[in-house]
């Protein structure tokens, strides 16, 4: 068999002495844990044919390596227990192929001896003195990115600003991911094309102080692999600083909304910051007032 190029730069064979037992353990609790969580996905749910010929309960594992792009002969070593190290890149693509929660995606990084780079694994900043000035400030949605724009705590009218945030998993909270890959998102920006572009612009711009940094790299890797425009937008090489403007969402609970951006910056050397949005008319306050007031009742009825 021959290897991918990503094969050779996400992973590379063991050179260190024989591990001890405790290697030897982990290593087969992460295949057994792989071929469990690969077992559990039918081939319809990720839009591949069943066939006439399958065998396996789940999806093969030439399957699995093929939606997470990497290659077959090495995701078997690994599934055999094989001592080889694998990049963090390599386990996201592994924990959204096999679509892992968040208890399943800390425990495949755990196993693999790597740290999460996603904002889902460490929201560091975000104190409870900064949670309850994030509620404070409602109905004025607001939240609390960093310079990758992930997502890092929002209020109750943020979180149906532009789509039900709530149900959007941790590792996906990014705003470059939700506004090229979101189809809710999509309809509640009213200059899409514009935003997309500006946003890409912007994301180069910050790039450009972490251009060797894992998460940075998977995420640009992620957005061109799921969407030609971001990959158009990204080629034009255009770089834009943050600033504040006014901003059109079509919300689907109360319409219309055209709002002020602002960045309040909390940390500047890693590029922390709280974004708000203030009405810049009447109508714009009453319907976020009306947007405020749905958000509570969700929050307040079980299960919702």
């Amino acid at each position: 068999m021959t290897t991918t190029a990503q094969e050779t730069t996400g992973l590379r064979q063991s050179a260190a002495p024989a591990p001890g037992r405790g290697a030897d353990i982990r290593r087969h609790e992460l295949a057994a844990f792989l071929r469990s969580r690969r077992e559990r996905i039918t081939p319809e749910e990720v839009g591949l044919p069943r066939g006439t010929r399958r065998r396996t309960p789940g999806l093969r594992r030439e399957e699995v390596a093929q939606l997470s792009a990497v290659g077959v002969t090495w995701y078997t070593w690994l599934e055999q227990a094989r001592d080889i190290q694998v990049s963090v890149q390599v386990l996201d693509a592994l924990a959204r192929t096999l679509r892992l929660d968040g208890t399943e995606r800390a425990h495949l990084f755990r196993l693999a001896e790597a740290v999460d780079p996603t904002p889902a694994a460490s929201c560091t900043g975000v104190t409870p003195a900064l949670q309850e000035m994030l509620r404070a400030l409602e109905p004025l949605p607001a939240c609390v990115q960093n310079s990758r724009y992930d997502i890092l705590a929002y209020n109750r009218t943020y979180a149906r600003l532009l789509c039900d945030l709530d149900a959007v998993p941790p590792e996906d909270r990014n705003c470059m991911i939700l506004v090229y890959t979101h189809p809710e998102w999509h309809r509640s920006i009213v200059h899409l094309e514009e935003t997309r572009r500006l946003m890409a612009a912007k994301l180069r711009a910050s790039m450009a102080g972490h251009l060797a940094e894992p998460a940075w790299k998977m995420l640009v890797k992620r957005l061109a692999a799921e969407s030609a425009e971001f990959r158009e937008n990204w080629e034009r090489y255009e770089v834009v600083e943050l600033r504040s403007r006014t901003k059109h969402f079509l919300n689907p609970y109360v319409g219309l909304l055209t709002l002020e951006h602002t960045d309040l910056f909390l940390n500047p050397a890693s590029g922390a910051r709280m974004v708000t949005y203030v009405p810049v008319d009447d109508g714009s306050r009453e319907r976020l007032d009306r947007l405020h007031e749905l958000a509570r009742a969700d929050a307040a009825t079980p299960n919702s």
